[in-house]
């Protein structure tokens, strides 16, 4: 069974019985304003262990204002955040709660520091938490081959990086900390086509192997369709519809919703599908550092 065929119960949780453990993460009535601007209006968001959860929405509608409150970017002006069922509030708790989540952004060119070579990126996490201080290079060896770019020396300038290898490091650097949550804030949007499939590929196969939770921000109902097992809909910093990808996705109860879907090019389901992995060495897998020019 695919994620989009998971049935979905009465409170809107894909293949979930009611009784069971806590959620992994969750968020309760988290509000942000700015100024007279509320980007974020009361917003609720539950996440279960090994699920992925995309809030979805166009431009505007609060989407990565939520990621960055989640992550401690920005601070909420009011709400409350559960991380397996502990209220994360002071200092001691923030600071295990970030360990626990990674954090993949939109654009891979900025979000690495030029000045830093592709190792040292992969480790900032390491080193915020003094984690792996013994043995540094062997752990930043692991995340670096985990992420597909095995045989690329740590010691190597971003710029000699294309995006989508710059991207794959910053998967490698959000799951330095071995996090149980990685909020990917529209990972794939500023990539070429050709490589946005094998990203998803990644997440997905990294997410079989460390079962991991997401919450992908995104406003393409199409990467939606591929990978989520829960949607949130948000419209002007308010959730306004939600439950399983298939209802969300093909049975939407919300006018906004059907006018994104609407929006979106039909295709085939052939041409949905996301591919398998390419094998290394394969016309458009991704290059190594010694094949991409400086």
């Amino acid at each position: 069974m695919n994620r989009a065929e998971r049935p979905v119960n009465e409170a809107g949780h894909a293949g979930h019985a009611t009784g069971e453990a806590a959620p992994l993460l969750e968020a309760t009535g988290i509000t942000k304003r700015y100024g007279r601007y509320t980007a974020l209006d009361a917003v609720d968001l539950r996440i279960e262990a090994g699920r992925t959860v995309s809030i979805v929405g166009e431009s505007g509608s609060g989407k990565s204002t939520l990621a960055r409150v989640l992550v401690g970017l920005e601070r909420a002006d009011s709400g409350t955040v559960r991380f397996r069922g502990e209220t994360v509030r002071g200092r001691r708790a923030r600071r295990a709660f970030h360990r626990s989540v990674g954090m993949v952004f939109q654009d891979p060119y900025e979000s690495i520091d030029p000045r830093l070579t592709i190792g040292e990126a992969v480790a900032e996490p390491l080193r915020a938490h003094r984690l792996h201080r013994h043995d540094e290079p062997g752990r930043v060896r692991e995340l670096l081959d985990a992420v597909g770019m095995e045989g690329v020396e740590p010691d190597a300038y971003p710029h000699r990086f294309s995006g989508g290898q710059r991207q794959r490091v910053c998967i490698a650097r959000a799951l330095a900390t071995d996090p149980d949550l990685v909020i990917c804030d529209e990972p794939t949007s500023a990539l070429d086509v050709s490589v946005q499939a094998q990203i998803l590929n990644l997440l997905l196969d990294l997410q079989r192997r460390r079962g991991l939770a997401y919450l992908f921000i995104t406003h393409d109902l199409d990467v939606v369709r591929r990978i989520s097992d829960e949607v949130d809909v948000l419209l002007r910093g308010t959730v306004v519809e939600r439950g399983g990808a298939d209802q969300v996705t093909h049975r939407p109860r919300h006018e906004y919703t059907r006018r994104l879907l609407g929006a979106v090019p039909a295709v085939s389901p052939r041409e949905r599908r996301i591919g398998a992995p390419l094998a290394p060495g394969s016309p458009t897998a991704p290059k190594s550092a010694e094949q991409t020019p400086a």
